[in-house]
């Protein structure tokens, strides 16, 4: 599904899962670059393992500013509660966009030059007092959509016992990297987590 957020004239996808379908996103994902959704994609099916709604969309530090600036000032008003930003090269999506709002903003720093990630990584990691981002490990997209689900937990009480639920599986040597749905505590073994 394409989607504009607020007129803003960035396509990109809304994405959502399960029985989740018709919820309102609360994770924005924001990409600077179509070239970086092969990377991207493990934030998407992390948030969708957990059925947590997201929406994507384009938008460039520099190619775009107007609608990179637009998308944070709007975040929030529409429901959004965490962004999550990936960018390679001189990475400053996740600083724009953190310097226009103040929802949480976890930075995904990109391999995409020569110099293996390290240069968007200090980009997105080396933020002014003031202007925090949260950074992940180079390409570390679904750690992102992981953080960004720890922050949601905070009031989600359900969430919080789901990812309890994933690291006892990644304790246990099971669920690996993404694995399927998680298990409801209580709901038997092999029990999925596609409702609400």
């Amino acid at each position: 599904m394409l989607f504009s957020p607020g007129g803003l004239g960035g396509a990109g996808v809304s994405g959502f899962s399960g029985a989740h379908a018709a919820a309102a996103p609360v994770v924005g994902i924001v990409l600077g670059s179509d070239s970086d959704l092969p990377i991207m994609r493990r934030c998407h099916e992390m948030l969708d393992r957990f059925s947590v709604p997201y929406e994507q969309v384009l938008a460039s530090a520099h190619r775009s500013p107007a609608r990179t600036r637009a998308y944070a000032q709007e975040a929030a008003g529409r429901g959004l509660r965490v962004l999550i930003a990936g960018a390679g090269g001189a990475a400053h999506l996740a600083g724009a966009l953190a310097a226009e709002t103040t929802l949480p903003v976890i930075g995904v720093p990109l391999n995409r030059t020569a110099l293996n990630g390290l240069d968007a990584l200090l980009s997105t990691v080396q933020m002014p007092t003031g202007v925090p981002v949260a950074t992940v490990a180079v390409d570390g997209a679904a750690n992102a959509a992981l953080l960004a689900m720890e922050i949601l937990a905070l009031n989600d009480p359900d969430l919080a016992a789901r990812l309890l639920a994933y690291r006892e599986e990644l304790a246990r040597g099971r669920g690996g990297e993404m694995g399927g749905p998680v298990a409801r505590p209580g709901a038997g073994h092999g029990a999925a987590d596609h409702g609400s």
